[in-house]
């Protein structure tokens, strides 16, 4: 099974026309699907929604280039999980430091809303990622898709681990899932998550993979 999906990758219709058409409309952005980006050995792997139209497709790198990555990785280096500066661009001074951020589909969506049969096409890169970090032993889940797509790729039950802002759920095997609502702009604008939720729930994702 391959790791990352190539640059032209054609399995998913939709996307692959959407890339079409951004690659005439932005012909300076990244326009391909959004490979892992991770530190040395991560012990924690964050697991997302999909790349933003001008964030990771533009760039090149998760989460890079939007809002969501101004809270996410302000948030990473408060508590140990990043270093240097993040400057929306992906030759900043910012690095990953034992995570792992790994996105559930790899491609920018239209309108943001990949399709239950892109989330499970897609499902192949992220099983293979988690696969290639065996040493994950924390999982920090972004919103509902990424913590859905997480517990299939782990071969769980979805009614066993439910999806809840906060929520901390620990496995079988000593692993352990922490899940909260996307750091998108629309959910900080709309007050569905504050920095503080969301301080929380990565500090507690960081202490337990991190001690």
């Amino acid at each position: 099974m391959s790791l990352e999906p190539s640059h032209d990758c054609p399995l998913c219709p939709r996307l692959k026309a959407f890339r079409e058409q951004n690659r005439v409309l932005y012909p300076d952005f990244f326009n391909g699907p959004v490979p892992v980006w991770k530190g040395e050995e991560p012990r924690l792997a964050i697991v997302g929604l999909a790349p933003g139209l001008k964030g990771a497709n533009r760039t090149g790198r998760p989460f890079t280039g939007d809002y969501a990555g101004d809270l996410l990785y302000a948030t990473l280096k408060k508590f140990g999980l990043a270093t240097g500066e993040y400057e929306q661009r992906p030759d900043d001074s910012l690095r990953l430091q034992s995570a792992a951020i790994i996105n559930s589909v790899r491609c920018v969506p239209p309108q943001n809303k990949p399709t239950p049969a892109e989330i499970n096409t897609c499902r192949q890169f992220l099983i293979a990622a988690l696969a290639d970090e065996p040493q994950v032993r924390v999982f920090l889940t972004l919103g509902r898709i990424g913590h859905e797509s997480l517990l299939r790729a782990l071969g769980l039950r979805l009614k066993d681990y439910p999806f809840a802002h906060g929520a901390e759920h620990h496995l079988p095997d000593g692993r352990a899932i922490f899940a909260s609502y996307h750091c998108s702009r629309y959910n900080t604008n709309t007050g569905v998550l504050t920095t503080e939720m969301f301080e929380d729930v990565v500090g507690r994702a960081a202490t337990q993979a991190l001690g």
